[in-house]
Formats: C-alpha cells, sequence, structure tokens
C-alpha cells in the first residue's frame, strides 16, 4: 500500500488540503481564497475565512481520492512563515485530526515547500530560486547544506506590493493578475529602480507610482512601468546569483511566477547564459497544500519524526533556518 500525505496549506489568503503520494503523484489538491473587492488581506477575515471551509477543503481532497482519513500516513502542515490567524486556523483542525485519528504529523516551512514541488514539477536538480509571491521576495540556492538567502526584499515583498497599487487603485486583492491584463495596454513611465547590492527595495517605487497616478497618468501605463522596473530588477539580481554561484539552473516559484512577463524577462536572461530556464505550472505557482504534502514526505520519510507533542506554528520561520536534510541524505 503507497504511502500517502494530507497536506494543509493556511498562511496567508489560501485555505487548502491536498493529498500525495510518496512518488510524488498528486491524488487531489482542493483550495479556496480569501478575496476583497477593495482593500488587502485582513488577517482576523482570512483566518475566519479559513475556519469557515477547512472542513469542506479537508473532505473534498478525501474524497477526490478517493480516500478516508483512515487511508492517511502522514498530516504535513503550513507552520510558517505566514500571518498567525490563518496559521493557527490551520494547525487546530490538523492537530484534531492527528490525535483523533493517531496520524503522525509534521510541520513544514511554507517557503521550502515552494521549492521542493519547483524541484518535483521541472526535474531542475540545482538551481538559483527566484522566489517571488506577496510577502517573500527572495534569490535562494542550495549550498552548504543549506537553502540559503542571497538576495531579499529590503521592504515589502514584490506580490504585496502590486497589491499595495492596485489597492491605492481601486483594483481590489489580490491585484497582480488585473495589473498584468492592464499593462498590456501600457507604456514606460519612468519610476526609481533600487538595487542594493543583491537586495532589492519595492515600497518607494510604490510611492512614486501612486503618486504618478494621483497627478493623472493613465493607470495602464504605470501598471506597464512598474512590471518593467520590478522584473528588471529581479531579473539582474538572479543573474549576479547565477554567476555567484556557479548555478546553470533557473527556477521561478510563488504567486508571482505566474506573470508572463516575468517569465519572457528571466527566460531571455538565462538564453544568453546558456543556462536551462524553468517555471512552476501556473496551477501550482500559488500557495497550495499539494506543495506542503510532498515537503511532509520528504521530511518524514528522512527523519522518522512524529511531532504531535511539540508542533507550532512559526509565523517568522526564515528559509535559511531550517536543515533540508532530505536533501543532503540523497546527496551523501
Amino acid at each position: 500500500m503507497k504511502f500517502k500525505c494530507l497536506g494543509i496549506e493556511c498562511t496567508a489568503h489560501t485555505f487548502g488540503a491536498s493529498v500525495v503520494e510518496e512518488k510524488g503523484n498528486i491524488l487531489s489538491e482542493v483550495r479556496d481564497m480569501y478575496t476583497t473587492e477593495k482593500g488587502g488581506i485582513i488577517p482576523i477575515d482570512a483566518a475566519k475565512h479559513h475556519k469557515e471551509v477547512r472542513d469542506k477543503i479537508i473532505n473534498q481532497a478525501l474524497k477526490d481520492a478517493k480516500l478516508t482519513i483512515k487511508g492517511i500516513n502522514l498530516i504535513a502542515i503550513s507552520k510558517g512563515p505566514g500571518l498567525a490567524p490563518c496559521l493557527l486556523a490551520g494547525m487546530e483542525i490538523a492537530k484534531q485530526l492527528s490525535k483523533e485519528n493517531n496520524i503522525p504529523i509534521t510541520g513544514i516551512n511554507h517557503l521550502c515547500a515552494h521549492l521542493e514541488i519547483g524541484k518535483l514539477f521541472t526535474k531542475a536538480k540545482d538551481p538559483v530560486f527566484v522566489f517571488v509571491s506577496g510577502a517573500n521576495t527572495q534569490i535562494i540556492a542550495y549550498e552548504g547544506k543549506k537553502y540559503r538567502v542571497f538576495g531579499e526584499t529590503l521592504s515589502i515583498g514584490l506580490g504585496n506590493a502590486l497589491d499595495k497599487f492596485a489597492r491605492e487603485a481601486g483594483l481590489g486583492f489580490p491585484g497582480g493578475p488585473k495589473i498584468e491584463q492592464l499593462a498590456k495596454n501600457g507604456k514606460y513611465i519612468k519610476l526609481p529602480y533600487t538595487v542594493k547590492g543583491m537586495d532589492v527595495e519595492f515600497s518607494g517605487i510604490i510611492t512614486e507610482a501612486i503618486k504618478k497616478l494621483k497627478q493623472g497618468n493613465k493607470i495602464e501605463d504605470l501598471c506597464f512601468s512598474l512590471q518593467e522596473t520590478f522584473f528588471a530588477m529581479m531579473t539582474e539580481v538572479t543573474e549576479r546569483a547565477m554567476a555567484h554561484c556557479d548555478k546553470k539552473e533557473a527556477l521561478l516559484i510563488g504567486g508571482v511566477a505566474a506573470n508572463k512577463k516575468f517569465i519572457e524577462m528571466l527566460g531571455i536572461m538565462c538564453k544568453e547564459r546558456k543556462a536551462k530556464f524553468y517555471f512552476v505550472p501556473i496551477k501550482y505557482s500559488g500557495d497550495n497544500a499539494a506543495m506542503i504534502a510532498w515537503n511532509g514526505i520528504l521530511n518524514y520519510k528522512t527523519n522518522k519524526i512524529n511531532e504531535i507533542n511539540t508542533i507550532d506554528i512559526n509565523p517568522r520561520w526564515r528559509i535559511d533556518e531550517l536543515s533540508p536534510n532530505w536533501i543532503n541524505h540523497i546527496h551523501d
């Protein structure tokens, strides 16, 4: 009988559940996303949403996998980084299912799960990861038996920066997809370009874009210019990281990985370097539970530790604080 893991994702706006087999076969993947017509994500409201939908989502994931909870061998839960109220909403149900059904449980780093499912889908071996989501913007690579951050945002993440502009422009949440559509009809307006060594800074650029919006500049032009500026900055630091780490692959992951313009710019850079460029399928570029389940399998199969008595949320859990010894185990 194949080993099956139920993964639960709950770090921010998405509550998801997924059943994945030990070889990476995804049997089910169900999610529901908290959205607003105006304004951004409100953590307490997002957590309320998660509590309202969690039983339905988990039951549907089991149903789609043609299983009951008795057919699950492991529960994996995203325990951080993320919004504390949202993390707690997921942790509550995960611990309850674990205790009631005597199923081992493991806590997963949300960022690491993005990296691991990226490798699963693309077959990338040892890339520089370009991780760009709402709250997170980091350039990551596996060096010295750890995932290490070689560059990151000095303020807000790229996704949140786009959402902030969208909020001011009355586009609602999430703003990224709407900005991408409007940008197709825009022209370039000069905005600040802020790269500091290997790090990037988006907040001042957003402030300037909002100022220009209030001055009457076309929203299409500002959307186009924001994308061009942000993605050029990220492409620059990605190329520098590839040179520094001597990597021949780049892998784009996270919610903003769905943006076609970003994919195009990174692809051109990698082609010029004679490097391979990969990006996660759009369905799995954003937050999802399949990635939590898959990372749970890797972690548990290597460590065999049931965390039911010790597991807790860790809202500020950095990826360079964990030891991905499933990779060490494979490489060693």
